[in-house]
C-alpha cells in the first residue's frame, strides 16, 4: 500500500490508542459486540457484517466533512490480521486524512477488544474513498456499498466452499472499486470463480452487475479474494488445484499467479521505505564477539521459527514461508550426499559461490577477522528497478549492479543433534562506502544451516530475511512464475557433490 499522510491511523498491536493532542472533527468512534446474528459457522464475526460496519462509519466521517451525503468510491487493498469471536467487541475509528477537489480519503482503523481479558490487538486497516453525491428532490437513492461488498464476499465464500468442501477463512481483499451506482429498485448480479488454487491459498475473483427492468447489465464492482482453509490446530491446509479452462480461464489463472506476485512485492517492498531503518550495524573491532554472537544467534533463532509454510516443491527441493508483522522469511531446503562437515567447510569458503549461484557476480574477502568470522564484499545484479525478479534489459545495458558488506560468521555444532551455521548479515565500513555505479544493498539475517542425517548425508537449508534487495529474486519463485530457487539449490548441490571428498 503506498505511504499516506500523517494523519494516517496507525497502531502497534496490543496497544492502545492515545488521545490525539488536536481533535479531528471528522473522526467517528464506532463499537459494536459480536452477537451470534453477526457470525459465520465458526462462531466468528463475519466479514461482510464487518465491512458493513466499516463502511458506515467512514460514510459518517466523510459525511460530517464534507457536509452532504456522501457515496464509496472504492475501498483500498484490506488484508485481515486476525478473526473476532462472539462476545468480543470490534472497535472501528474513521477519519478524513486529506480532502481534494472532488474527494476524499477516509482512514478506518479496526480493533478487537476482549471484555474479559482487557487485551486490544489490531485486525485491519484500510482507506476508502468517498465523493459527495449532491441529492436533489425526486433523485433515486443508491444501494448502500457496504451491503454490496457484503454481497461479494458471500459469493466468493461459496465459490471457496465448493472447492475445498470446507468452510474457507477469508485472509486478503484487493481493492474494491465503485464504477457506477446501483440505485433502489435495481436487480444485482453476483458472479465468483475461483481463479487460481495455491499451495494454501486460493483466489476467487468477485463480479457484481446491475440492471433495472429491461435495461442492460451495468458493471457495478469487482474484486479479488483470498481464501485459506484452517485445520483444527489453525494451520493452513493443502488446497486441491484446479485445471483452467482454455483461454478465459487460462487468462485468469495466470493473472491471479501474477496478482500473488505483486501482493508480495507491494507488501514487503513499497510499503517498506529503504534508507528509513539501516539493517547494516557498524562493524566495530572492539565488540567483534557481541556482533558474531548477534549474527549466529538470528539465524539459530529463525530457523527454530515453528510457522513455516511450504510454498512449493521440485524433486525433493522444497522452498518454504514465513509471513511476519513486517518481514517476509524464506527457506530452501534439500538432503544431499555429501557429508555435513565436507558441506559446512565448501560453503563457508564463500568466495567460491559465484562458481554455483548465478546471482553472486563477485564476492571478495576484504577482512579476516579470526578463524570462524570474515567480511565480504559481495557484487549481485541490480533488481531494484525490475518488475519479475530479475533485472530489467535497461539496467542490465547501464551495467547497473548493486554490492552488499556482509559479515560471514561459521560454527561447528556445540553437541549431538545440532547443525553447522554459516551466519550472513550486512555490516558497514569506513574503508568502503558505497560507491558510484552499485546501489549498496543490505542484509538482515541470512545463511546456512547443515545437518547430519542417515547415511552420511546433510539436509542443507538456506535462509533469508528478504530486504527490499534480495526479495524480488524468491518473490517470482514463490508466485510460481519460476523456478530459479531450484535451478540455484540444484547447481549448490552439484557442486558439493563434485567438491565430496
Amino acid at each position: 500500500m503506498s505511504s499516506r499522510t500523517s494523519d494516517c491511523l496507525e497502531e502497534e498491536d496490543g496497544e492502545e490508542e492515545e488521545e490525539e493532542e488536536n481533535y479531528n472533527p471528522t473522526e467517528v468512534k464506532m463499537s459494536q459486540i459480536v452477537m451470534p446474528c453477526h457470525s459465520n459457522h465458526r462462531q466468528e464475526l463475519s466479514v461482510g457484517q464487518l465491512l458493513k460496519w466499516m463502511d458506515s462509519a467512514a460514510c459518517l466521517s466523510a459525511e460530517r466533512h464534507a457536509g452532504s451525503p456522501c457515496v464509496t468510491a472504492s475501498m483500498d487493498d484490506i488484508h485481515f490480521e486476525h478473526t473476532i469471536s462472539v462476545g468480543q467487541v470490534v472497535n472501528i475509528r474513521a477519519k478524513v486524512n486529506r480532502a481534494f477537489n472532488t474527494s476524499m480519503e477516509v482512514g478506518i482503523q479496526v480493533n478487537c477488544e476482549d471484555l474479559f481479558s482487557d487485551r486490544h490487538w489490531r485486525v485491519c486497516h484500510a482507506y476508502a474513498t468517498f465523493v459527495t453525491q449532491r441529492t436533489s428532490t425526486g433523485q433515486k437513492v443508491n444501494t448502500f456499498g457496504g451491503q454490496i461488498m457484503a454481497w461479494m464476499v458471500n459469493v466468493a465464500t461459496i465459490a471457496a466452499s465448493r472447492l475445498s468442501q470446507a468452510h474457507p477463512t477469508l485472509r486478503a481483499i484487493d481493492m474494491f472499486t465503485f464504477r457506477g451506482p446501483s440505485q433502489v429498485g435495481d436487480r444485482l448480479l453476483l458472479k465468483a470463480i475461483v481463479n487460481n488454487a495455491f499451495r494454501n491459498s486460493m483466489e476467487v475473483g468477485v463480479r457484481a452487475e446491475a440492471y433495472h427492468e429491461e435495461g442492460p447489465n451495468r458493471h457495478i464492482n469487482s474484486a479479488f479474494m483470498t481464501f485459506e482453509v484452517l485445520d483444527d490446530g489453525g494451520k493452513p491446509r493443502t488446497l486441491p488445484r484446479i485445471r483452467p479452462e482454455p483461454l478465459e480461464g487460462q487468462r485468469r489463472f495466470q493473472e491471479a499467479t501474477a496478482r500473488k506476485k505483486i501482493r508480495l512485492d507491494r507488501k514487503y517492498i513499497i510499503s517498506r521505505t529503504q534508507g528509513e531503518v539501516p539493517l547494516s550495524v557498524p562493524w566495530d573491532p572492539t565488540n567483534q564477539v557481541y556482533l558474531s554472537f548477534n549474527n549466529v544467534s538470528a539465524l539459530k533463532m529463525l530457523a527454530a521459527r515453528s510457522s513455516w509454510r511450504l510454498s512449493c516443491e521440485k524433486d525433493q527441493v522444497q522452498l518454504y514461508t514465513l509471513e511476519q508483522k513486517s518481514m517476509l522469511s524464506f527457506k530452501i531446503e534439500c538432503e544431499v550426499d555429501v557429508p555435513a562437515h565436507r558441506a559446512f567447510d565448501l560453503l563457508a569458503e564463500l568466495s567460491n559461490r559465484p562458481s554455483w549461484d548465478s546471482h553472486y557476480k563477485k564476492c571478495e574477502l576484504i577482512q579476516l577477522v579470526d578463524n570462524d568470522d570474515f567480511i565480504y564484499r559481495v557484487v549481485t545484479p541490480s533488481v531494484r528497478h525490475g518488475a519479475m525478479g530479475s533485472p530489467t534489459a535497461a539496467n542490465q545495458a547501464k551495467g547497473i549492479l548493486q554490492d552488499f558488506i556482509l559479515l560471514a560468521s561459521k560454527r561447528k555444532p556445540c553437541g549431538s543433534g545440532d547443525p553447522y551455521v554459516i551466519a550472513l548479515r550486512s555490516v558497514s565500513l569506513p574503508t568502503h562506502p558505497p560507491t558510484e555505479g552499485y546501489n549498496r544493498g543490505e542484509v538482515l539475517c541470512a545463511g546456512f544451516t547443515i545437518l547430519e542425517t542417515k547415511d552420511n548425508k546433510s539436509l542443507i537449508s538456506y535462509f533469508n530475511q528478504a530486504s527490499p534487495e534480495v526479495l524480488p529474486y524468491i518473490s517470482t519463485d514463490i508466485a510460481g512464475l519460476s523456478s530459479s530457487f531450484y535451478h540455484t539449490f540444484c547447481s549448490c548441490s552439484q557442486y558439493l557433490t563434485r567438491n565430496r571428498l
